[in-house]
């Protein structure tokens, strides 16, 4: 398999040749998810999801799907009809050739006084890849890759490194990212890789590993 990271929260997961992407939000490049032949979305905030992004993925490839949570399915089924499809906690499907499990609920607390939305994770291929979204969803499975949502104005650095510790995967690769700037990059860098207990990285926009 073979990760490649877009900007912010935006992945796209390669593998038998076949693509999955998962949040192409309005921080990600413009065609972030042209020629993927699935779509997952996490929530419905624009960082995480964009309509625009989404319909240059699905007028390339008449055979894109997507999968999500169902307050973001509500406002694509319309315009997409048969393509589109809801899913929450617990349900498990196959998405391009990837098997997906769906972990998690509500996002992440900004605070106290703005009501939560919906947010779920998606845990692929068994493992080898999971991307909570904008929550510290700790799925009851083993994680050998975690997508780490860095920096967040609903989270502190320390959450962060307690997260990779309650994980436990084999290595976290940042994402949600785009709002932390290189002078602070250094600093979550040290201190994630030094208390985190797992490999820590971070891969620039565009660029691509193999798992």
């Amino acid at each position: 398999m073979q990760l490649t990271k877009k900007s912010h929260a935006c992945v796209r997961l390669e593998k038998d040749g076949r693509t999955l992407v998962l949040d192409p939000g309005v921080f990600s490049e413009a065609d972030a998810a042209v020629g993927a032949d699935a779509v997952l979305i996490t929530h419905e905030h624009p960082d995480h999801f964009s309509e625009e992004r989404l319909r240059a993925a699905l007028e390339a490839n008449p055979e894109t799907e997507i999968w999500t949570l169902r307050a973001v399915a509500e406002q694509l089924t319309a315009a997409f009809p048969g393509r589109v499809h809801t899913v929450g906690h617990g349900d498990t499907f196959t998405a391009a050739g990837f098997d997906v499990q769906v972990h998690g609920e509500l996002h992440a607390v900004i605070h106290p006084d703005l009501p939560r939305i919906t947010n779920v994770g998606y845990l692929i291929d068994d493992g080898r890849v999971f991307h909570p979204g904008d929550a510290l969803t700790v799925p009851d499975h083993a994680v050998e890759t975690l997508m780490l949502p860095v920096m967040a104005p609903w989270s502190k650095i320390s959450e962060v490194i307690d997260y990779v510790r309650e994980v436990k995967p084999t290595r976290a690769y940042d994402i949600h990212d785009a709002l932390l700037t290189d002078l602070a990059r250094p600093i979550y860098d040290n201190q994630i890789g030094a208390l985190g207990g797992a490999e820590h990285g971070r891969l620039a926009p565009g660029e691509s590993t193999s798992l």
